[in-house]
C-alpha cells in the first residue's frame, strides 16, 4: 500500500493526531490500572471515542489490575478473540463475557 503525498501542514496534522491517540489510549490504560475506571466503562468508552476503540483487546486486558501476558492470552482463547482483535471490533457475546468477568 502506497503511501499519500502529503503537505508538510497534512503531515504535521497526521502526526498531531496519532500523537493525540497515543496519549489517550496510555490514560485510559493507566486508569484501568488505578482502578478509576473499569472495563465496562472503556467499552462503553469505545463507542464515542475513536482512539480508544482502535485498542488491541490483549493491550486492554494487560491493562487490568493482575493481569498479565499470559493471563491475558489464556482469556483471550478462552473468550475466542484473535489477537489481532480490536475493542470496537469485539462481539456482543464477547463483550458481556469480559464485563462478567471484570465489570
Amino acid at each position: 500500500m502506497a503511501l499519500p503525498d502529503l503537505t508538510p501542514e497534512q503531515r504535521a496534522q497526521a502526526l498531531e493526531k496519532a500523537t493525540q491517540a497515543r496519549r489517550r489510549r496510555a490514560e485510559v490504560k493507566n486508569a484501568l490500572k488505578a482502578r478509576s475506571m473499569n472495563l465496562s466503562e472503556v467499552l462503553e468508552l469505545a463507542d464515542s471515542d475513536e482512539a480508544v476503540a482502535k485498542m488491541k483487546v490483549v493491550s486492554l486486558l494487560e491493562s487490568l489490575p493482575r493481569v498479565g501476558t499470559n493471563t491475558a492470552a489464556v482469556l483471550m482463547d478462552e473468550y475466542k478473540i484473535a489477537q489481532s482483535r480490536r475493542v470496537r471490533g469485539l462481539g456482543p457475546v464477547q463483550r458481556k463475557a469480559l464485563v462478567e468477568r471484570f465489570g
